[in-house]
């Protein structure tokens, strides 16, 4: 059995898994994506002691904000592993700060292709150990409340940052690698991709029970770019991890693809071999199930400035999602991260309605 060295608590909330395996559940089971995040108090109490990426690295802290949202909201049934998509970039040898205000930044972003040479991929998964350390230490913590999700970016979604030296609202110099240089594109993503199997191999190793992917800058894309950059690495991806998984002899962990802007590609998406696909909240519920088959579980996909609205409208509008999706193969979650201004109160709006709705 897997996890049996680590001796950790049993699970006794398995809504989650059992959606995202096609079983039957009881109750819609709902997370939300940031739901440790800004919007809580107790974790600006945290952040106003650590910087960003000292949480990140510090199990004890990164646990700590994990488990929060836990504690005031009693409807979840996931818990995610506090952490970023940037610290497959950090672990690779580049430097990424956190600015106030401006969010993730590159001093020295990735100019042209000869730079690639300089990244190191030997030792990264190790440079990585304390989001496994965080993620064993979360699975104590949790005492088997609910399951613990680990994720990581995306090949693409990486590559733009690291090309853009942050996040970028028209990916200009991401897209001119794609016209300028596209065998170095296909070896940058291939580097992320074998890096990136590692790390999600790791994550499970250390307790980890879900893997989410984020591709979140697939708005970028069209459906042709979509094919040629993003579904190819995601597809090995999937099949690298549970490869890797069989070889360790350790249990496999269901996978959800989230392609945020990806709507032009859901066809494609449920080829790839993810037991979830997450949608944003521009993709109408009953296309998408049309779109990906009943064998698919679908997780989302209400607008995260939906919950500026009064419980009673947040109320309404989930109810009516919830029974959209229906109750097979469904996980309720926002359509994107929750934002930092969002009411505390529309959190447990959000989440008791889901548990409610069907």
């Amino acid at each position: 059995m897997a996890f049996s060295n680590k001796n950790f608590p049993t699970l006794k909330n398995d809504r989650l898994i059992r959606a995202a395996l096609g079983k039957e559940v009881d109750k819609v089971p709902v997370w939300v994506m940031r739901q440790a995040g800004r919007y809580l108090p107790e974790f600006q109490a945290v952040r106003a002691q650590h910087d960003f990426f000292t949480v990140c690295q510090t199990p004890e802290l990164a646990c700590e904000v994990t488990l929060q949202p836990l504690r005031r909201y009693e409807h979840l049934d996931a818990s995610i592993i506090f952490s970023d998509i940037l610290v497959i970039p950090q672990a690779l040898g580049m430097t990424v700060e956190m600015h106030p205000g401006l969010g993730p930044v590159f001093p020295k972003p990735l100019q042209d292709p000869s730079e690639l040479d300089e990244l190191k991929e030997n030792g990264a998964i190790s440079r990585l150990d304390y989001v496994g350390k965080a993620i064993t230490l979360t699975r104590h913590r949790l005492e088997g409340k609910v399951p613990l999700i680990g994720f990581t970016g995306a090949p693409f979604t990486l590559m733009g940052y690291m090309v853009e030296g942050g996040g970028s609202k028209t990916m200009s110099k991401t897209k001119e690698w794609l016209e300028k240089y596209p065998k170095d594109v296909h070896r940058l993503l291939s580097l992320l991709t074998k890096v990136i199997i590692d790390y999600l191999v790791m994550q499970v190793e250390s307790g980890a029970q879900l893997l989410q992917v984020f591709e979140s800058s697939a708005d970028h894309l069209t459906r042709e770019q979509f094919i040629e950059v993003s579904s190819p690495y995601l597809k090995d991806i999937r099949n690298g991890v549970q490869k890797k998984l069989e070889e360790k002899k350790l249990e496999q962990v269901p996978m959800t693809i989230f392609a945020k802007g990806g709507g032009h590609s859901l066809d494609v998406q449920a080829k790839l071999g993810y037991e979830t696909i997450g949608l944003d909240w521009t993709v109408d519920p009953i296309e998408a199930r049309k779109i990906v088959g009943t064998n698919i579980t679908l997780q989302g996909n209400l607008d995260p400035q939906d919950l500026y609205k009064t419980p009673e409208e947040i109320r309404r509008l989930t109810i009516d999602m919830v029974k959209k999706f229906g109750k097979h193969r469904y996980i309720a979650n926002l359509g994107h991260g929750i934002t930092p201004q969002t009411p505390l109160e529309s959190m447990t709006a959000f989440t008791e309605a889901v548990h409610e709705a069907i």
